[in-house]
């Protein structure tokens, strides 16, 4: 084979090897998200058919958005017509104040959860309330800022982020927590959440109600050892809001904006503020369905976006590896649940009222289910029974 014949060879692999590649930088959703359907992407449609007429019969409360992507596409997204006006009405309490129901409903500002003008969706826009995903994705940002050189590890004492903060009500077994402590819910702190009903004796309640989010944390007292026992606590993943702070001079939000919303392509956000101003990273982002389902193809891409590396690999599979095990298949990571349900592995962002982004890496799915299930009433467990219509709609 003469020189020539190779040269053009090689200059053809290239070329191949280029459209490629170009290709796969094309398969990100920076501006949308490619449109398929069930049938195209080799999935039965007949779960999801079920589930929707379950949904539709109120099987699964207030329902607002399904939507499901495969193989980087668009498969299926329907939004739900829920009348909060009319739900929210005649309610009160902790919780805020519902439609037409009190006198001044803003006394609660951002946090009246009754209220529609607030929640599930803000001030009319398309953007819903996520609660606790918004963890998962402060979590995100931790890795952001060690892969930034902002934070050295997470081996880091949490204490030393607040050194301009009261630090003499501070129990001792604190200032030996660590950044890996906090990320995986092992803090140490005595924190009464998921333990207690919604009232003024569940921490986090507390928490909302005083003026020094921060402080108010750092004032708990420690019941255990850093690193010893799974605790739900709010409180700790509030301190990823300093933690940033301190580390890169931003607030989460901002550093969030530059580092993971601009390069992702969502521009329509709200987060909420605390009042002394922090970002509220145990539950105040809201995001739409389809930028939401963005993080998830992140995690399933590695960490990267685009051609630029968002956060580590290493950090991803450390943020869904179950660093804590509940039982066989359930367990948490790095703000991050596993959620895996007959054999098959689930990574899961949790939100209060049913908000939840789960991501089934070997099927190459991700699922974001929309709700506002907060008013008492007995519905049946839509996570579930959506993990369950995704692994039966991969399986024929």
């Amino acid at each position: 084979m003469d020189n020539k014949v190779i040269t053009i060879i090689s200059i053809l692999f290239f070329f191949l090897s280029s459209c490629d590649n170009h290709n796969k930088e094309n398969q990100f959703p920076t501006a949308s998200w490619k449109i398929s359907t069930f049938e195209a992407e080799g999935l039965n449609s007949k779960p999801f058919d079920d589930l929707l007429n379950r949904i539709a019969n109120g099987v699964y409360g207030n329902v607002d958005q399904l939507l499901l992507i495969k193989n980087g596409k668009l498969v299926f997204d329907q939004s739900f017509t829920n009348d909060y006006e009319k739900i929210s009405k005649g309610k009160s309490g902790v919780l805020g104040c519902g439609f037409a129901t009190c006198e001044d409903s803003t006394i609660f500002g951002d946090y009246n959860y009754y209220h529609p003008n607030w929640h599930p969706y803000y001030q009319n826009q398309k953007i819903h309330t996520l609660q606790s995903v918004t963890k998962s994705i402060a979590s995100i940002m931790i890795g952001v800022a060690i892969k930034e050189g902002d934070i050295s590890s997470t081996d880091v004492r949490v204490i030393d982020f607040f050194e301009d903060y009261d630090l003499s009500m501070a129990d001792e077994s604190l200032k030996t927590a660590t950044l890996e402590n906090l990320l995986t819910m092992q803090l140490g702190m005595e924190w009464h959440e998921i333990d207690r009903p919604i009232d003024s004796t569940n921490t986090t309640g507390q928490l909302e109600a005083s003026q020094d989010w921060i402080q108010f944390t750092l004032n708990q007292p420690m019941d255990t050892i850093p690193g010893t026992k799974w605790v739900y606590n709010s409180g700790g993943s509030q301190l990823m809001s300093g933690i940033i702070k301190k580390a890169t001079g931003l607030y989460i939000d901002e550093y969030a904006e530059k580092h993971l919303f601009t390069p992702l392509g969502i521009e329509n956000y709200h987060w909420k503020k605390t009042p002394t101003g922090y970002t509220d990273t145990e539950g105040g982002l809201y995001l739409e369905g389809q930028d939401l389902a963005k993080i998830g193809f992140l995690m399933l891409r590695e960490g990267k976006w685009n051609g630029q590396q968002i956060i580590s690999s290493e950090w991803v599979k450390k943020s869904v590896t179950k660093q804590v095990s509940f039982d066989k298949e359930k367990g948490y990571g790095y703000q991050w649940w596993r959620d895996d349900q007959d054999g098959v592995e689930i990574w899961a962002c949790h939100g209060f009222g049913n908000q939840y982004l789960l991501v089934f890496p070997k099927f190459e799915t991700i699922a974001v289910v929309n709700s506002w299930n907060i008013f008492d009433e007995e519905t049946e467990n839509i996570l579930e029974a959506t993990n369950t219509a995704v692994i039966q709609s991969n399986s024929q």
